[in-house]
């Protein structure tokens, strides 16, 4: 079995090739490679051709998503090329070399903001409200669900997956330096955001599991508890041993939590507490 892995060096994919070792032929897309082990060199940012890639594939995984969400209007070819662009081309690759099976990552970030749990058939956020980075996700979504009647298509909604490795500029990296530097957590509300925040683990093995479903369907991956700011601070602050500073902001609680039923019953039912995880994460960072 041959498995096509896009955005292989990141969090998700560096974490996920384990899994797949020993039970799959891995193919890598990485932007830089310095040696023939199985790795594509492919530059999603620019225009690419799919003439290296295996002339056939058993599945395809697309975990790769864009590093400059933060850069709109200046990166937003970038960012479409990444999220949007290059995932249709590797739609189109995947249905010619005869791909059964082709696993999406989208985002959590689409739904409409609400006090709710976020089921998978939820409304999603109106297309003015969801900003360029959240909207080239949603793009890819309906570019995908087009594809279905070719393969099974599984359109994955990650909530705020952590673990080690991650880059420091997410959310949970920056909340562990924060605490680390003695600098305030931002509270909205008297507790601050709510989220289920994922280990890494536990969303790898969803995506193992996925590669195996025979159907076409959206699932959320998210963890298995609900955390404000407020309880993810204190966590974070008796796992590293440090005060934990918090700072009022003006606005109305939120929260964005995914609904993990349908994870549970059809991939993986997460597993890993954010204590544990933040352990393993800190522990990781101090070893680096």
């Amino acid at each position: 079995m041959k498995c096509l892995l896009f955005g292989a060096s990141g969090l998700m994919g560096s974490h996920l090739i384990p899994l797949l070792e020993g039970k799959y032929q891995i193919i890598s897309v990485k932007r830089h490679h310095v040696k023939n082990d199985g790795t594509c060199s492919i530059d999603l940012e620019k225009e690419w051709s799919s003439i290296d890639l295996p002339e056939s594939i058993d599945s395809v995984v697309y975990l790769a998503q864009s590093e400059k969400f933060r850069s709109f209007p200046e990166s937003a070819e970038s960012i479409f090329r990444v999220n949007t662009l290059s995932l249709l081309k590797a739609l189109n690759y995947a249905r010619c070399a005869g791909a059964r099976t082709f696993v999406y990552a989208s985002s959590g970030g689409v739904y409409d903001n609400t006090m709710n749990v976020c089921e998978e058939e939820a409304p999603l956020k109106p297309h003015g409200e969801l900003g360029f980075y959240l909207g080239t996700k949603m793009c890819g979504e309906i570019i995908a669900e087009n594809y279905a009647s070719f393969m099974n298509i599984i359109i994955l909604r990650p909530f705020f997956v952590y673990g080690p490795g991650q880059r420091k500029d997410m959310l949970i990296p920056r909340l562990v330096n924060r605490v680390k530097n003695k600098q305030p957590i931002q509270l909205v509300g008297e507790d601050g955001l709510e989220i289920n925040p994922t280990y890494v683990e536990d969303a790898v093995r969803a995506i193992y599991n996925a590669l195996n479903l025979n159907m076409s369907c959206k699932v959320n991956i998210g963890g298995p508890e609900v955390l404000s700011m407020r309880n993810i601070g204190e966590i974070i602050g008796h796992t590293i041993g440090k005060k934990v500073l918090f700072e009022a902001s003006d606005g109305a609680p939120s929260r964005i939590v995914g609904s993990i039923e349908k994870m549970s019953q059809f991939l993986w039912k997460p597993q890993i507490t954010f204590a544990e995880g933040i352990k393993r994460y800190v522990e990781y960072i101090d070893e680096d």
